[in-house]
């Protein structure tokens, strides 16, 4: 058996889950790790916060390594009160001072409503508590989560916030400007 977790999950073998290919490759990973010596503290003193789209290999494509940042991650990289709170760990217990944005082209939340919720609570019975996010304007939804961090009262670094639109076919970060109306 191969212990990659790249396989699809048609190629799991009867009985095994894509879960127990996981442990697996953790356990080959693990025989050949050593103690990389460092802290909990990015030693960019950067925050990274994203969606959490398999197409986005955060570290290739921002040039990062082991222990550069913190990363956060969730559906759409939307600013939400639990990455605030992330944020605020991040700035205060450990050190970070930049924070970078990173949305990207086609992401599910352009295709899902509010409504998402609704469904859910016709389904289980149960609304959520909380939003889906979803948004039609990805440059529009990267200056809303700038503005968020930008105007929390618990983040003490907000001077170097900027964010960016991933291109998942090419692969290049293109900037949003804060500033632009739309």
């Amino acid at each position: 058996m191969s212990t990659s977790a790249h396989l699809s999950t048609d190629q799991v073998d009867a009985g095994e889950t894509v879960t127990d290919r996981l442990i697996e490759a953790n356990r080959t990973y693990a025989s050949k790790f050593t103690d990389p010596g460092m802290d909990a503290r990015p030693v960019l003193k950067v925050a990274v916060v994203a969606c959490m789209d398999a197409r986005l290999d955060l570290h290739a494509a921002l040039g990062l390594n082991l222990g550069d940042c913190h990363t956060i991650r969730n559906a759409g990289g939307v600013v939400t009160d639990d990455v605030i709170r992330s944020l605020t760990i991040s700035q205060r217990a450990l050190g970070t001072r930049s924070i970078v944005l990173v949305h990207h082209t086609g992401c599910g939340l352009e295709v899902i409503t509010e409504g998402f919720r609704d469904e859910l609570e016709q389904e289980v019975g149960q609304r959520p508590t909380w939003a889906v996010e979803a948004f039609r304007d990805v440059d529009q939804d990267v200056r809303q989560s700038m503005q968020r961090v930008r105007t929390s009262p618990f983040l003490q670094h907000t001077d170097d916030v900027r964010g960016f639109v991933f291109d998942v076919s090419t692969g290049l970060l293109r900037e949003v400007d804060p500033t632009d109306p739309r």
